[in-house]
């Protein structure tokens, strides 16, 4: 078990705000939590599980025992009829993970190249894109209790995925409660990657690809580099402009709801869901709204994209926790005035 103390967070996290954290241990597998939790001054102190730093807001130092996921490897572990099954440690690059099962010959995840964070905090996020979410992929995880430092292992129904969301972000209401917030680490993830792989598309940024290079049916590779590229055309690199990625999660209304907002503002962009709900673009409303490139002190909405907020600053004059979410309250309450849509954010603000 590595222990440290006093432990600058601005390196680690992807904001780069800067804030300390009181202790930090580096968690390379199940011992590491298990050593927390018999320590006599660590294991009775509240823990805070940190993956990639990449979907988090610090507004202050951080006091609870900073767990900071390093759990690594990559691996084939089996087959079925149907699928390769892949695993990776909670502590692995996203990106630098799916990049390796193409390498491997095993596509399926391409549509989810360059999200930023790590292979653990895929499953919290149920992260998505491009007509992928990683429920569509998930096999099976392993995660450690932090009270009990028992390892057990959960299957999709028991993550209970939804958009952009799980078991992992909701805290139990009552005892027996599947609510595993602040409750769980998760060690190892599995992936179903499809032997009778099919692309998906459908989405206007990849059929503008197909269109410009011809290509009508795209392998996994030249997909997966296709969404490298739009990704970094409209999204800042956090290592150049601190950021967390999408700010806030895309609204969900009813068909009627959606017909009035039209009726009012006729190029809203919209996408139909297999449930009958209707998908809303949140950086298309955000910048309807007349906040792209407005600041608040150093925490600014990016001038290519609303829906990214970024840090200004830089590492020497970084943006506060505050003022990011002042910026982020201002948007919500602009949007509500204007739609009579509540933006929800993404990331968790500690």
């Amino acid at each position: 078990m590595i222990v440290e103390r006093n432990v600058p967070l601005q390196p680690l996290n992807s904001f780069g705000i800067a804030a300390r954290a009181a202790v930090l241990v580096r968690v390379r597998g199940e011992a590491d939590v298990r050593a927390v939790r018999a320590d006599a001054e660590l294991g009775a102190q509240p823990t805070f599980v940190l993956g990639g730093g990449s979907n988090i807001v610090l507004t202050g130092d951080v006091k609870p025992v900073v767990l900071k996921v390093e759990v690594p490897g990559r691996r084939v572990v089996g087959e079925t009829a149907r699928h390769v099954i892949v695993e990776a440690g909670a502590g692995e690059n996203w990106h630098d993970f799916v990049t390796w099962t193409l390498d491997q010959g095993l596509p399926g995840l391409e549509n989810l190249a360059l999200i930023p964070g790590t292979v653990g905090a895929s499953p919290v996020q149920n992260i998505g894109a491009y007509g992928v979410e990683l429920q569509d992929r998930f096999h099976e995880l392993d995660a450690i209790d932090l009270l009990t430092g028992e390892v057990f292992t959960l299957g999709a129904a028991q993550c209970g995925f939804g958009y952009r969301d799980s078991v992992f972000k909701r805290a139990a209401a009552a005892p027996g409660d599947l609510g595993l917030a602040g409750r769980a680490l998760i060690l190892r993830v599995r992936f179903a990657l499809p032997k009778d792989w099919q692309p998906v598309l459908g989405y206007l940024d990849i059929e503008r690809r197909m269109e410009e290079e011809g290509v009508a049916h795209p392998s996994a590779r030249q997909l997966y580099d296709w969404i490298v590229a739009i990704r970094r055309a409209k999204l800042p690199d956090p290592a150049v402009i601190g950021n967390a990625g999408s700010f806030f999660k895309n609204p969900t209304v009813t068909p009627e709801q959606c017909q009035d907002i039209i009726g009012r503002d006729p190029k809203v962009v919209h996408y139909p869901m297999p449930d009958g709900s209707v998908k809303l673009a949140a950086g298309w409303l955000i910048d309807a709204c007349g906040w792209k490139g407005k600041s608040v002190g150093n925490a600014a909405v990016y001038e290519k994209q609303a829906l990214v907020l970024v840090n200004r600053g830089g590492a020497a004059h970084p943006a506060t926790g505050g003022e990011v979410m002042t910026l982020a309250k201002a948007i919500q309450t602009s949007v509500y005035e204007r739609f009579g849509i509540r933006l929800e954010p993404e990331p968790v603000v500690v």
